[in-house]
């Protein structure tokens, strides 16, 4: 790991250095971004609207995409330039998870911003078990453990527990595992054999689109989902649901999307890479800047159709600093969307290894790996040096603070406490297998999943 660390920083050292004394002559001014239909797509938005892509002599065209796997694949055959990511999908397609290409991100685009929603009628079945505040309202954050004697009682009837969410490599697959688990339900294992994720599980998980996953929960199709906003919102307005746990009181300020690209676009066009990413980043600074103090104008912005294209007071409900529960149970959560405070935009190496040690544990990664492995893919894939670049060409530029860049940083957060999350397991990125055993649900080292069955 010494070994990997060093050459990571050098090379990174090297090239932030070397950025700022270079004028960026674009290798390409025409771009093509997608993205999902999901607040979290902010920063391409708000780079787009305030001329932000322009000041970097780009000319950039964004188009929403019907779903997460024609964005990915619209990526790998250049139709997109680049786009707005689950955080797994990169990881996935580097190692060959699904569709095999190199993507790489030089950009994380949030921390936060998602929540798991269960329908009204599941709501009632769980709240005698869910904990009250003086005030009567339900004490949060809301264990999965308030859901399991539910499953059980679905289980005894012969019916399946059914719960969506947005892609097999997604944050929302694998945070709605977490919450699951954490509370003592199997969501079930892949194997090479058997992709389908519901080995052995209590809790049947299945892919749904973002903007459909209310419809759908309406519709009797599933019970809950995980997904981003402004879905779960979207489900308290129209009376159809109750969001029980967001991801922030899950796992305090964790990764979200990024923006990826292919190597092959990086390695072609190194100026038009670095000229997007200090776009992408101003845009970041704007939406948090002041307190959050822009967050109105963005909200307008995302409201518009041809971005997420839900009503203003929808997406406003999370974007400006509270959550809605219960309908009228609004509560503060001024981090709930976070994209640049706390080094949000830093593509962190312990980021992307939460994510591999989340297909690992799940069986997307059928063997056990050591942990240099992870060390080595996510520096494959997450790119602080294209970052740094671009960061000290805008505080060289008079338009960034020095004092809000990690430069000294190693790629990995300090580790995170176990008070933070939901488990109350700490995670540190520099230990992946550790971590993975440590995980009291979930393949531990040397396991594999053969068949219907966990062996090892």
């Amino acid at each position: 790991m010494k070994k990997t660390l060093s050459i990571m920083l050098a090379t990174t050292s090297l090239l932030a250095t070397a950025a700022s004394a270079e004028f960026l002559e674009l290798e390409k001014d025409e771009l093509t971004f997608g993205f999902i239909k999901l607040t979290d797509m902010a920063p391409l938005a708000v780079a787009y609207e305030l001329g932000y892509f322009e000041d970097e002599g780009l000319f950039v065209t964004l188009e929403a995409q019907a779903n997460w796997k024609v964005l990915l694949d619209g990526v790998i055959s250049g139709q997109l330039d680049g786009a707005h990511m689950l955080a797994g999908q990169p990881l996935a397609a580097t190692i060959g998870y699904g569709t095999q290409a190199h993507i790489i991100t030089p950009f994380s685009m949030d921390l936060n911003g998602n929540a798991i929603t269960v329908s009204n009628d599941i709501w009632e079945e769980m709240k005698p078990n869910v904990p009250l505040m003086d005030d009567g309202r339900p004490q949060h954050p809301i264990s999965a453990s308030a859901l399991a004697p539910v499953v059980e009682d679905y289980q005894d009837q012969g019916i399946p527990f059914n719960m969506g969410m947005v892609f097999p490599v997604s944050t929302h697959n694998y945070e709605i595992r977490y919450w699951l688990a954490a509370g003592g339900l199997e969501p079930g294992y892949y194997s090479p054999q058997d992709i389908s994720g519901q080995i052995g599980a209590d809790v049947l998980l299945s892919v749904t689109p973002p903007p459909q996953m209310p419809a759908t929960m309406e519709a009797g199709t599933i019970f809950g989902y995980a997904v981003g906003e402004p879905w779960n919102q979207q489900a308290v307005f129209k009376g159809i649901g109750v969001p029980v746990i967001t991801d922030y009181d899950m796992w305090k300020n964790n990764p979200e999307k990024v923006f990826g690209i292919t190597a092959e676009f990086a390695e072609e066009n190194p100026n038009t890479t670095l000229a997007l990413t200090k776009a992408l980043i101003r845009a970041a600074m704007w939406l948090d800047e002041n307190d959050n103090a822009n967050r109105p104008e963005a909200v307008e912005i995302l409201s518009r159709s041809e971005y997420v294209g839900a009503d203003y007071e929808v997406i406003a409900n999370s974007m400006t600093g509270f959550f809605e529960f219960e309908k009228g149970d609004v509560r503060p959560a001024p981090d709930f969307n976070v994209f640049f405070r706390y080094n949000a935009t830093y593509p962190f190496y312990s980021d992307a290894i939460w994510y591999l040690t989340q297909m690992r544990r799940w069986g997307q990664i059928a063997e056990t790996m050591p942990d240099e492995w992870y060390f080595e893919t996510a520096a494959e894939v997450y790119r602080p040096d294209i970052y740094l670049q671009a960061a000290r060409l805008l505080v060289d530029e008079g338009m960034a603070d020095e004092a809000d860049f990690p430069w000294d940083s190693d790629g990995f957060k300090a580790a995170t406490p176990a008070a933070d999350i939901i488990d109350g397991i700490g995670y540190d990125g520099r230990a992946p297998n550790a971590y993975i055993d440590s995980l009291p649900i979930g393949l531990k080292s040397g396991q594999t999943v053969v068949d219907s069955e966990i062996q090892g």
